[in-house]
């Protein structure tokens, strides 16, 4: 994706299910657990950059003795830097105590980070400043044990402000109207009232506090305090807390909008945001990686126990597909597969735009994460010129000679390498007002390849805002001096905002909306813009599950391929020599190569839950009355 949008989060919980001189015994160290967190976390770090965070958990310590750790850091290289202070800490205590090399009880008395149970996070900030205070994991603390609470997540909610308000009703009182913090502290009353519950059934049988803290941690129902918590949530998480007893869960959304995977075996319990990231970490099989259903919760508890519980009635499964072509790594076997299929079922529109001119054609990708997309279209490309090849010999097959068929047959697919980056850095997080610039430097392009005659067809992932396209990537392909670029998105058009975790709030940010209201003014009917407004305003303070997506109307005054032809208009910079098209997915041929991860709201406008549709119009209005903010 070569425009600016951060997204998504990462997550990783580990469980060791043995006692740590087991894990010294076999693995040579007792600092397992840190060490797989460690693998955890940095092989999900094109999940989020702008902040990590780490927290453990010790089993059975002594009062008195510290049994929770957490670390946080927004540095530039925030995994680096978690993990380096960690080393630091523990290095430094081993050092000190040469003699304790070997002492595994020792270890865990003493040094922080050591522990049986993790949680990690990566984040991408989608909401609020990119201050410390906004890295997950969060603790809400108590002095009773299992009233500690640590949450971190891949979410967002649609409704924070009606969450906010339920807080108030109970009594607390928030210190902030952020979603993290509002779900949270909705866990943790429910908690507060299951320990409080549990508490008085021990002291009716007899139990002192001492003895019933102990007995409350085994009774703990976890599944009945996520229900109770969860009621009312609209948006896509996948929710992972632990509880400072030694009991954790991971909760996803009824929809399956964010991903969440697990493995289990009787060393450790597992949980992280993409498949791959388990099967490389653990060196374990595709088929042994689970998917967490959608509205259940993995739910662990301190004595060893993991069971998949139903919290939230699952509804039509609407995984987000962005997934698929973009976010998680290309390193899933399914995902490759169906990045593949996107490359393949564009590249009918690809030959009508060249016109079938595969011979006068150079195919390559920018960026990177295009590359297997890019493959499947030239294996694509590749099948239409062996079929036309042997197309031309059967027709020819009286008068061909052994040199003219010699010479049919040497005719390649010419695929090149066209755009090179030339620094290690992250363009997508960089600000918008020197990125531009940036760009037209991180790249170099590849001289003496293109001709004056020939096309030159560019996959991308995805195409959002078009500022980059249009302000650096075309030139620089244009400097090539090709006859044509041809800009493929191996995804459609972006057409709404997303809510649920991805930074895509505002409408007037989506270049296929500009280029709708383009069309409006150019047609005369910029009216409908008008109607629509007064639509989404009378529809304020009606309860989500009434509320339509009034904004599709805009869209549906026009094709997909008008739509695109103004995109074209509206991104071409002015003194470019090549014709230049741009040419996206259809929607049908991302459900066809994506089959399991229907979830198309931001390209449809069908948004999986009532508080999306409430969103959009919001996004809408604040558009129409100029107003710069997001719309949840």
């Amino acid at each position: 994706m070569s425009d600016a949008v951060k997204h998504e989060c990462g997550i990783a919980l580990l469980r060791l299910k043995k006692p740590l001189e087991y894990y010294k015994q076999k693995y040579g160290s007792a600092f397992y657990g840190v060490q797989k967190m460690y693998l955890l976390m940095e092989k999900q770090h094109n999940r989020g950059q702008d902040g990590a965070g780490f927290a453990s958990i010790k089993f059975d310590v002594a009062p008195g003795e510290r049994y929770i750790s957490r670390i946080r850091s927004n540095d530039a290289q925030p995994i680096q830097d978690v993990f380096a202070q960690i080393n630091q800490r523990i290095s430094n205590d081993l050092a000190a105590h040469p003699d304790k090399a070997d002492d595994v009880a020792w270890q865990k008395a003493t040094i922080p980070y050591i522990g049986e149970l993790f949680l990690g996070h990566v984040r991408y900030g989608t909401f609020g400043k990119n201050s410390i205070e906004s890295v997950h994991p969060f603790l809400r603390q108590n002095n009773w044990m299992h009233r500690n609470l640590i949450v971190a997540g891949n979410f967002n909610m649609t409704n924070v402000t009606e969450l906010f308000a339920s807080l108030v009703e109970l009594g607390q009182h928030p210190k902030e109207m952020a979603d993290t913090v509002t779900v949270m502290e909705k866990i943790g009353h429910f908690l507060d009232d299951e320990v409080t519950d549990l508490y008085l059934e021990c002291k009716n049988e007899g139990l002192s506090k001492r003895e019933a803290s102990p007995v409350i941690a085994e009774r703990l129902n976890i599944q009945r305090i996520l229900k109770r918590a969860s009621k009312g949530w609209d948006g896509g998480y996948a929710m992972a807390g632990l509880f400072g007893h030694g009991d954790a869960f991971v909760l996803r959304d009824p929809a399956g909008i964010r991903p969440a995977f697990f493995y289990e075996d009787d060393e450790v319990v597992v949980v992280a945001s993409e498949r791959p990231v388990i099967q490389t970490v653990f060196n374990v099989a595709f088929e042994s990686v689970q998917e967490l259903q959608p509205g259940h919760a993995l739910i662990i508890k301190k004595n060893g126990t993991v069971t998949s519980e139903s919290i939230i009635p699952a509804v039509e499964k609407r995984a987000c597909s962005f997934e698929r072509i973009y976010f998680s790594r290309g390193s899933d076997a399914a995902i490759y597969q169906e990045r593949k299929a996107l490359g393949k079922l564009v590249l009918p529109d690809v030959l009508e735009s060249i016109q079938n001119d595969t011979d006068n054609t150079v195919f390559s990708y920018i960026p990177n994460t295009a590359e297997t997309s890019f493959f499947g279209m030239v294996e694509a490309a590749n099948d239409f010129l062996n079929q036309r090849k042997n197309q031309y010999i059967l027709d020819n097959r009286k008068t061909l000679t052994k040199e003219k068929l010699e010479e049919i047959l040497a005719v390649k697919i010419r695929t090149e390498k066209i755009a090179i980056k030339d620094a290690k850095l992250r363009t997508f997080i960089t600000e918008d007002s020197s990125r531009d610039d940036l760009v037209a430097h991180v790249y170099d392009v590849t001289y003496g390849v293109i001709q004056p005659s020939d096309n030159l067809v560019i996959i991308d992932d995805s195409i959002v805002r078009g500022t980059t396209l249009k302000n650096s990537i075309l030139r620089m392909m244009d400097r090539l001096n090709p006859k044509k670029i041809v800009v493929v998105s191996s995804a459609p058009q972006i057409r709404y905002p997303d809510c649920y975790g991805i930074d895509m709030a505002k409408l007037e940010g989506l270049v296929a909306f500009q280029a709708a209201i383009a069309l409006l003014k150019e047609r005369g009917q910029y009216d409908v813009v008008d109607t629509v407004y007064q639509q989404c305003k009378a529809q304020e303070g009606k309860p989500d599950a009434e509320i339509v997506n009034h904004v599709k109307t805009i869209y549906s005054l026009f094709s997909d391929k008008e739509i695109s032809k103004k995109i074209v208009e509206l991104l071409k910079p002015e003194g470019i020599h090549a014709e230049v098209d741009i040419i996206f997915q259809s929607v049908d041929n991302l459900h066809e190569a994506c089959p399991e991860h229907v979830g198309d709201w931001y390209f449809t406008g069908d948004y999986p839950t009532p508080g999306g549709n409430r969103v959009v119009n919001r996004a809408f209005m604040n558009f129409y009355e100029g107003k710069d903010a997001r719309a949840y």
